[in-house]
């Protein structure tokens, strides 16, 4: 019996932990964290200069219900920025100015985005996952709240770093217009 209720007491505090989901507006530019399905911050992005769509190779930003498959980054230094998911000891040269420049650097943190929806986000030619969506951080930090990204939700440096440590994966992503 007191087996039994060490268990209970485990589990009902397991439960009691907090539920995040993300929403992300395309049309707001915006990137809304809920707890428990009451908004505790809102972050602007950038979605994709090339619109939205599923489809790879597209550079377009997918919509729909996704997932935090895994999150790239924890003790990586503000501005360090990644290849292939892999960190690059350097910093990035941040551009607050609005200027899009040849590069695409992926900065900070890295959260891949996993869709939910086989046929749509998921599998075949429109899986999210193998198309390396992610949202991060971006050396383009004057574009942010414009679309200007290759398909990927971008964020300020200190927010998506602040979000990363927030948020545990499998937190629900849901993008729509």
């Amino acid at each position: 019996m007191k087996l039994f209720l060490l268990i209970f007491l485990i589990f009902s505090s397991f439960s009691s932990l907090a539920s995040y989901s993300i929403e992300v507006s395309i049309s707001e530019q915006r990137l809304y964290l809920y707890e428990k399905n009451k908004l505790i911050r809102s972050y602007p992005v950038s979605s994709s200069a090339y619109g939205e769509g599923q489809v790879e190779n597209s550079l377009k930003t997918p919509l729909g219900m996704h997932k935090i498959k895994s999150k790239i980054g924890t003790n990586v230094d503000k501005y360090h920025f990644f290849i292939s998911r892999e960190h690059i000891p350097q910093k990035a040269d941040i551009i607050k100015q609005k200027i899009d420049s040849e590069d695409d650097f992926i900065t900070s943190r890295i959260m891949w985005l996993d869709g939910m929806n086989e046929g749509f986000n998921k599998g075949l030619n429109v899986d999210s996952y193998k198309r390396f969506i992610y949202i991060h951080g971006t050396h383009e930090e004057g574009l942010i709240g414009e679309k200007a990204s290759h398909g990927c939700i971008r964020m300020l440096n200190h927010d998506v770093i602040e979000l990363y440590e927030l948020i545990p994966e499998e937190t629900t992503v849901n993008i729509y217009l």
